[in-house]
C-alpha cells in the first residue's frame, strides 16, 4: 500500500479488546477486527490504528508485553472457518458450561476469557497433531516452514511460556529455580531431565508454536484483506518491554536490569499521586545501547520486520526514550514504599540516586547534543528496516527542542495533540499551521473520551454555581479549556452547553480540517460514549478491559449512529481526506 503525507488519511483508534465481533469470545479477535475494515471502508476511513498486540502478562497491558514479536493469543479468532482445526461441533462441545454469554457482555474478563480459549487451542493442537501431523501435507509444510524461520525468537519464547506453566502461568521468572532463570541454564537444566520429562515439556513448547504458527498466519491474512478494501492498518511498538518478559530472561546482555523506564511527572495525571509525584513507572529495563551496537541493532531491527508483517505502518509509542529516557532507580513494585518520601529519604534507600534522565539529563548544549545523536542514529537504523513514512512517533510530554526537527529531518511524523499545541503569544496553534508531517488527535488510549473531558469541565462550571470560593480555581481553568477548545474548532461556548452533535461535528470537522497528514479519532469520540481505556498509573481491572456497547455488525443497523456517519463521509469528502 502507498502512503504519502501527499495522501491525507481519515483514521480511527480502536483497540483490539475493545471490539465485538459476532463470533468472538468475550475479547475482540482478528475476526472483529476484520469487520472493523469493513466497516471503517463503508464510512472512507482510510486508517485503523490498533494498540500493541504482543502477548500480555498476568496485569493484560498491551504495553507491557511478556514478548516483543509472540502475538497474544487471544487475538486469534476460532471459529470453523478460520481454525481449521476445530470444528463447529468440538467448539460447542469445549464452550459449553463456560457460561459465554456472560462472557460476552461487559467488560473482558481475561482469566476466564483466556482459559477458555486456551482449551480451545489445546484442543485445535490435539487434532493438528492428529490429523495433520501424520498427513505431511501443506499445513504441516507452512508450520514447519514457520518454526524454521522464526527460531531466533520463536524458541526462547516457547520455552519461557513451557517453563510459565510449570509455575503456575508466572511469568516472574526471578522467581523461578535458580536453574531456569536464564535460557541458556534453562536449556542446561531441560536436558539434564527423564526422557519423560523432556518430552512433556518439549510437547509443551510445541503448543506454543503452533499457537504463534496460528496467530501470525491469521494476521498476515487480516492485513491483505486490509490492503484489498484500502484501509492501512498502523500497529504500536512500544518503547520497552517488559521486565518480566521472553526478551530479557533469554538476552539479559541488551538489558540494564538496575533502572526502571518510565517519564516524569506530568500535572495532567493529578488524580494519581505517584504519577504526579514521581512520574509513571512503567517497570521496563533500560537498553544497553553499546551492546545492541555491537550486534548491529539486531533485536531492535527484528520488531520492526515483525511488526511490519501485519501491519501497513506502526507507531513508535514513547519515541523520546530513544533519545533519552526518565529511569527510576526501584522497580515498580516498590512505588508504594516510596511515594511518601522525601527526595532525600528515597536517595538513603537507593544508594543516593533519584529518577532521572539517561544517559543525560537536558541540562547543558553538550548532553542535549549527545542526546539528539543517540536518537537519530537508532532511528535511522529502524528506517531502514521499515522505509519511508512508515513509521510515526508518538512525541508526547516532556519534549526536548531537539527532537521534533530531528524526527522531522528523518520524515517521522509526530503527534499534535491540539489542547498541547500553543502559540508564543497564547492560544492553541491552529490546525491549518499544523505540519503536514504529523498526527493530529484529541486524545490517546491514556486520555478520557472527548465527551467525558467536556462533561468534565462543564460539571466543575456548574459547581462553582453553588459552590465556595474553593470551586471557583477549578471553574476558571475549565472555562479556559472549554472556550480555547471551541475557538480552534471555529465556535463560541458563552455558557454552560452539554456535548450536543452538533459539538460533536464541529469538533471533528476541525480536526480533519488540519492540515495534518493523519486525522484520528478515537472510537470512543467518534460515538460519543464515555469508555476509557487506560488511566495511567493505576493498576485497575476497569483498564483495557471496557468493551462497546454494541458488535461491529450491529452498527449499520443503529439509526442515531448511521446519521453521524452519513455526516462523517460528508467532513472526510469535504476535507480532502476520502
Amino acid at each position: 500500500m502507498e502512503l504519502s503525507p501527499d495522501r491525507p488519511l481519515a483514521g480511527l483508534l480502536a483497540p483490539l479488546f475493545a471490539l465485538r465481533g459476532k463470533d468472538d469470545l468475550g475479547v475482540g479477535d482478528v475476526g472483529a477486527l476484520r469487520e472493523l475494515v469493513d466497516w471503517a471502508a463503508a464510512q472512507g476511513l482510510t486508517m485503523v490504528q490498533l494498540l500493541p498486540v504482543n502477548e500480555t502478562g498476568n496485569d493484560h497491558s498491551p504495553y507491557n508485553a511478556i514478548s516483543s514479536v509472540a502475538l497474544e493469543p487471544v487475538t486469534i479468532e476460532i471459529t470453523p472457518t478460520a481454525l481449521l482445526d476445530l470444528s463447529a461441533e468440538e467448539i460447542a462441545e469445549v464452550t459449553a458450561g463456560t457460561g459465554l454469554e456472560g462472557l460476552r457482555v461487559g467488560p473482558v474478563k481475561y482469566p476466564a476469557v483466556k482459559a477458555l480459549k486456551e482449551r480451545l487451542l489445546a484442543k485445535a493442537f490435539e487434532n493438528f497433531l492428529a490429523r495433520t501431523w501424520r498427513s505431511h501435507g501443506v499445513r504441516l509444510r507452512r508450520y514447519r516452514e514457520f518454526c524454521r524461520t522464526e527460531a531466533d525468537w520463536l524458541e526462547d519464547y516457547a520455552l519461557f511460556r513451557a517453563l510459565m506453566e510449570e509455575h503456575g502461568g508466572s511469568e516472574r521468572w526471578d522467581w523461578w529455580p535458580a536453574e531456569q532463570r536464564t535460557a541458556v541454564s534453562a536449556r542446561a537444566w531441560l536436558a539434564e531431565q527423564s526422557p519423560r520429562r523432556r518430552r512433556a515439556v518439549e510437547l509443551r513448547m510445541r503448543f506454543r508454536r503452533y499457537v504463534q504458527w496460528l496467530a501470525w498466519e491469521q494476521w498476515a491474512a487480516v492485513k491483505k484483506y486490509a490492503d484489498k478494501k484500502g484501509v492501512a492498518l498502523m500497529g504500536d511498538i512500544p518503547f520497552g518491554v517488559s521486565y518480566y518478559s521472553a526478551d530479557v530472561w533469554a538476552r539479559p546482555e541488551i538489558f540494564d536490569h538496575t533502572w526502571s523506564g518510565g517519564c516524569p511527572p506530568e500535572r495532567v495525571f493529578e488524580t494519581d499521586p505517584f504519577t504526579y509525584k514521581w512520574g509513571q513507572n512503567w517497570g521496563v529495563p533500560l537498553y544497553r545501547w553499546a551492546a545492541l551496537r555491537d550486534r548491529d541493532w539486531d533485536w531492535w531491527r527484528q520488531r520492526v520486520r515483525k511488526v511490519r508483517a501485519c501491519f501497513h505502518l506502526f507507531r513508535i509509542d514513547h519515541i523520546l526514550g530513544f533519545f533519552r529516557i526518565y529511569g527510576f532507580p526501584w522497580r515498580p513494585e516498590r512505588n508504594a514504599e516510596f511515594l511518601p518520601l522525601t527526595e532525600e529519604e528515597a536517595q538513603a534507600r537507593t544508594g543516593g540516586e533519584l529518577p532521572h534522565f539517561v544517559p543525560h539529563e537536558d541540562d547543558t548544549p553538550e548532553h542535549q547534543a549527545a542526546n539528539c545523536a543517540q536518537g537519530e542514529e537508532i532511528l535511522r537504523v529502524l528506517l531502514e528496516e521499515c522505509g519511508a513514512f512508515r513509521l510515526i512517533g508518538e512525541d508526547l510530554g516532556v519534549v526536548p527542542d531537539y527532537v521534533r526537527p530531528c524526527l522531522a529531518r528523518l520524515g517521522i511524523a509526530g503527534f499534535k495533540i491540539p489542547y498541547w499545541e500553543t502559540e508564543p503569544a497564547g492560544g492553541m496553534t491552529p490546525g491549518a499551521a499544523y505540519p503536514q508531517l504529523s498526527v493530529t488527535t484529541y486524545a490517546t488510549h491514556d486520555f478520557e473520551p472527548l465527551r467525558a473531558m467536556w462533561e468534565g469541565w462543564m460539571a466543575k462550571i456548574a459547581a462553582a454555581e453553588t459552590g465556595g470560593p474553593e470551586t471557583h480555581a477549578a471553574r476558571d481553568t475549565a472555562w479556559r479549556e472549554v472556550r480555547a477548545l471551541a475557538a480552534w474548532a471555529g465556535f463560541e461556548v458563552p455558557r454552560i452547553t452539554p456535548y450536543t452533535e452538533e459539538v460533536h461535528e464541529r469538533l471533528l470537522r476541525a480536526l480533519f480540517a488540519s492540515q495534518a497528514w493523519m486525522a484520528i479519532y478515537m472510537i470512543t469520540d467518534l460515538f460519543g460514549t464515555a469508555q476509557r481505556f487506560n488511566v495511567p498509573g493505576a493498576v485497575s481491572d476497569t483498564n483495557w478491559s471496557q468493551r462497546l456497547e454494541e458488535p461491529v455488525s450491529g452498527w449499520a443497523g443503529d439509526p442515531a449512529l448511521t446519521a453521524r456517519m452519513a455526516r462523517l463521509r460528508e467532513i472526510i469528502r469535504a476535507t480532502g481526506r476520502g
